[in-house]
């Protein structure tokens, strides 16, 4: 699969993208609310061959520099669903990137027959969550401490909340929406 938005080419991760990759899920602020923890050096070369050979996930290149600026999580669910997720690099937050990228997978996933598209976050990612309102995701749950990914000093769990909203493809949805 490949996608062209205005300005955003959404395509397969390639070797060439390793210094990109690095750049965004190495940093501390960008990997706050996701499972793991910032990557590091050592584990480039894995991360990078794990993301070739998983269709679920998807580079989103920058057309005008060519550089892989984040990536797009897409996973098959159930009863026609898919599960969308989104990291961007922090130097391309809050110009409209992860809005465009989101847009359009979203527009050929529902052209291909999806019926659901849901995604999971962090309550306390408010960035994240207007993304998902401005898209027109709806708020379907909020489940209280079911998850961690990390312990505390002692060993215990870091309980941590979800919240989770779905787009139906029956539901408004524009790919003109601001």
């Amino acid at each position: 699969m490949k996608l062209e938005t205005e300005r955003l080419v959404l395509r397969r991760f390639e070797k060439k993208d390793k210094d990109d990759l690095f750049a965004y899920l190495s940093d501390e602020e960008v990997m706050r609310f996701e499972p793991s923890l910032p990557l590091a050096k050592e584990g480039l070369a894995d991360e990078l061959r794990r993301r070739i050979a998983s269709p679920v996930y998807i580079a989103i290149e920058e057309k005008a520099s060519g550089r892989v600026i984040g990536n797009l999580y897409l996973g098959d669910r159930d009863c026609a669903s898919k599960e969308l997720g989104y990291l961007l690099n922090r130097n391309y937050w809050k110009q409209g990137y992860a809005c465009e990228a989101c847009r359009a997978i979203i527009e050929y996933c529902f052209a291909r027959g999806t019926h659901r598209i849901y995604a999971e976050c962090d309550p306390k990612n408010i960035a994240s969550i207007r993304l998902l309102q401005r898209l027109g995701f709806r708020r379907e749950a909020h489940f209280r401490k079911n998850i961690y990914f990390r312990f505390d000093g002692s060993g215990k769990p870091l309980w941590k909340d979800t919240a989770v909203y779905a787009l139906l493809q029956e539901d408004p949805f524009s790919v003109h929406k601001s």
